[in-house]
């Protein structure tokens, strides 16, 4: 479902969340950056213009934005969380020179094996490896 479009406010209640101030300003920051960022960059990030934002209120608002299926919980980086607002289909690269998270889209989305009566509420493909600017830093210097 892409709703890299949608206001925050329009994703939160669809989603089932009640819009509060705090709410918004997270799933707005999660909108337009698209750096799947960690629940201390969103706050570090929106703390100067709201002074009463606190960091609980950061980490309860992007659970409950993960719960409800408004935001994706990434665990791609070894003992980091990261989020990502973006709930089309795709995957993710960690890249292992930068550390940067980037998006996978795919021509086709992948098929899944048969499932042998399971229900599969989620995917998620995370891949490893060095992103494009790394890599043509690592050829021009060799």
């Amino acid at each position: 479902m892409e709703r890299l479009d949608a206001d925050a406010a329009t994703v939160l209640r669809r989603c089932g969340v009640r819009p509060s101030v705090q709410r918004v300003a997270v799933m707005d920051y999660l909108l337009k950056h698209r750096t799947h960022p960690t629940a201390e960059e969103v706050y570090g990030a929106l703390a100067p213009q709201m002074p009463t934002l606190s960091k609980t209120t950061v980490y309860n608002t992007l659970n409950l934005l993960v719960e409800r299926g408004a935001a994706a919980h990434l665990t791609i980086e070894p003992g980091c969380s990261r989020f990502d607002g973006d709930m089309s289909v795709h995957g993710h690269l960690y890249c292992t020179a930068c550390g940067g998270v980037y998006d996978l889209f795919f021509d086709e989305v992948p098929r899944l094996p048969a499932a042998e009566g399971h229900r599969i509420e989620a995917v998620q493909l995370y891949c490893r490896g060095v992103c494009r600017e790394c890599e043509k830093k690592n050829s021009q210097n060799n």
